[in-house]
């Protein structure tokens, strides 16, 4: 998938690349554990998926809270944007994604 990302992924890095959002640094396409994200800040320990319409079936659904399960059991968070949102809603995207990192970096700082 990292040579072929959907189009919704490709918009959604274009904002994450190059430390793009709040200068956290994420990687496409990162392995945890028997997943694969999407995308993951390891700093921070977030892991977004961008979710197409396979996910909203009985199965797709199923597995997510596997992962979902799996990645929270590892300590990382996992922050969910749909395809329509990244075409259609990409500024509500990056407040959301925003305020994760916020309250993520926030919490390391806390910890130290």
């Amino acid at each position: 998938m990292r040579n072929f990302p959907t189009e919704a992924e490709r918009r959604l890095w274009f904002v994450l690349r190059k430390h793009g959002l709040c200068g956290v640094k994420f990687r496409r396409q990162t392995s945890i554990g028997i997943f694969i994200v999407d995308f993951y800040c390891p700093a921070i320990r977030l892991a977004v998926e961008v979710d197409g319409s396979q996910h909203y079936t009985k199965t797709g659904l199923a597995l997510d809270r596997e992962r979902t399960a799996y990645l929270t059991a590892r300590g990382v968070r996992l922050a969910r944007v749909t395809n329509a949102d990244v075409y259609w809603r990409m500024e509500s995207v990056i407040e959301y994604l925003t305020n994760i990192v916020d309250e993520l970096m926030m919490k390391n700082t806390a910890m130290r």
